[in-house]
């Protein structure tokens, strides 16, 4: 609580952290500071997902193996590595498990990363109801940059330049094996499956 910002009456304070969704103790340390905290949780195929954690990784570290070598414990018998956290953070229905011991439902919404692409307002508008605020935002704060792949915001009222989003987004990911992706389509495929029926929501990943 104490590095959270002064927020006053009538104010809503946004905290954006990826990390807390797979932190087994942050369930229990949001609840125990503010138990009615509403949460945002954006999420994607998982196979993309890790692909792109891989990526980042990757210009960081050029040295690092393979996506191939790093998602297999055993290639050969086609044992996925549930362990590499790239992997790991995609299970989706394994993290919330954790979450909805702590939170109803009703206090979490999801919000799809591929619709934020394609549909931004859309998103936002669910986003806005959410939080029980006026739809301020809408399709007019948004436009589609070609280059990045994602949309850019802008303030029609205001002449700044619009705010896209920075170097780290957007990279190109690297090739991967068709059969590796397939591979982990199957694994995937269960787990995003009981993540459509504790959200109440299909995310069409398959």
């Amino acid at each position: 609580r104490n590095v959270m910002p002064k927020t006053l009456e009538g104010q809503i304070t946004m905290e954006k952290t990826p990390s807390y969704f797979v932190t087994n103790e942050a369930p229990r340390r949001i609840h125990s500071m503010a138990k009615d905290t509403k949460l945002i949780v954006v999420v994607r195929n998982p196979v993309t997902r890790a692909i792109s954690d891989y990526t980042q990784t990757l210009s960081k570290k050029p040295e690092i193996p393979t996506f191939e070598v790093l998602a297999f414990k055993n290639r050969t018998l086609g044992l996925i590595d549930a362990s590499w956290s790239a992997i790991r953070i995609g299970i989706y229905a394994l993290h919330l498990e954790n979450w909805l011991q702590y939170f109803p439902l009703s206090q979490i919404l999801f919000v799809s990363g591929e619709r934020l692409i394609t549909d931004p307002a859309g998103e936002m508008a669910k986003v806005q109801d959410f939080l029980g605020l006026k739809r301020i935002v809408a399709e007019k704060h948004f436009y589609f940059n070609k280059t990045k792949g994602f949309p850019c915001l802008k303030k029609p009222e205001d002449s700044s330049a619009p705010r896209c989003l920075g170097k780290s987004k957007g990279r190109t990911h690297p090739q991967i094996d068709p059969d590796v992706i397939h591979r982990l389509r199957k694994f995937y495929k269960p787990f995003n499956v009981m993540f459509y029926q504790m959200t109440g929501q299909d995310f069409q990943w398959e």
